[in-house]
């Protein structure tokens, strides 16, 4: 079982996500005490996807999250790494686009999409950094990012009733509403392992996106990040310039 540090290996993670689609969304739904949709509703609200706009929604699943970014005339591309998931969003969404793939290497060109939004995915890719470059790339200028993840409560008391959940109870309520508890252990050690709202928000700034700021949602327990890609030529200029120095050379 792939564990929760910053080497995931995908196909490991991928197989994970396989097994659960089935039943994600109810799991997820139970597992948030009843929150999902309310994380669900901000994000959609802090897209707020307009009219003929194009939306690239990675780990999108099922393709949930995604059917609501097209109801008020967006065209959405749900794009996920897991078979599994996009199987079961297509059974479920035949009208929706549906594209397999990494997020560290996405299938598009630059500057394609108006929005890129992730919700509890970003902590799953090996190198979320990469990621978001990707991310980065494929916005048009003045484009919106929009990342709803977990995060840390910044209250000592809630952190560590949190963080008791995670360890005492959610093992028990993922044992009765999932088949493969695995999958859920992996959760609990995910959140534990990821970066607080300030870390996120270095690693969105450090790629080049600008009016970079996060909201908390439930105390905290989920945070809800913002950024945009610069409209000035000049600006994206400059920033192209510093990623690309950045940027380690990968041995051929």
């Amino acid at each position: 079982m792939t564990k929760a540090d910053m080497q995931k290996q995908p196909d490991e993670v991928a197989d994970m996500f396989d097994g659960v689609a089935k039943h994600y969304d109810r799991t997820n739904n139970v597992l948030s005490a009843g929150n999902a949709p309310i994380w669900r509703f901000a994000t959609v609200r802090a897209i707020d996807p307009q009219p003929g706009e194009r939306i690239l929604d990675i780990a999108a699943g099922t393709g949930t999250s995604s059917v609501a970014l097209t109801k008020t005339g967006a065209s959405v591309v749900a794009f996920d790494f897991s078979p599994g998931m996009i199987a079961e969003g297509r059974r479920r969404h035949p009208d929706l686009e549906f594209v397999q793939g990494n997020a560290e290497q996405l299938p598009f060109g630059d500057d394609e999409f108006d929005v890129v939004t992730i919700s509890f995915g970003l902590r799953n890719i090996n190198d979320p950094k990469a990621a978001l470059a990707e991310m980065y790339r494929v916005l048009k200028p003045g484009g919106r990012l929009v990342i709803c993840e977990f995060s840390k409560p910044p209250r000592a008391l809630l952190r560590a009733g949190y963080n008791a959940y995670l360890k005492y109870v959610m093992p028990v309520v993922a044992g009765a509403t999932s088949s493969n508890t695995a999958a859920y252990d992996y959760l609990e050690e995910s959140i534990r392992a990821w970066p607080d709202q300030g870390e996120l928000s270095r690693w969105i700034r450090g790629v080049g996106f600008t009016r970079v700021a996060w909201r908390n949602l439930t105390a905290g327990v989920v945070a809800l990040h913002r950024g945009r890609k610069p409209e000035d030529a000049a600006v994206l200029a400059s920033i192209a310039k510093r990623t690309t120095r950045s940027i380690p050379v990968q041995p051929q």
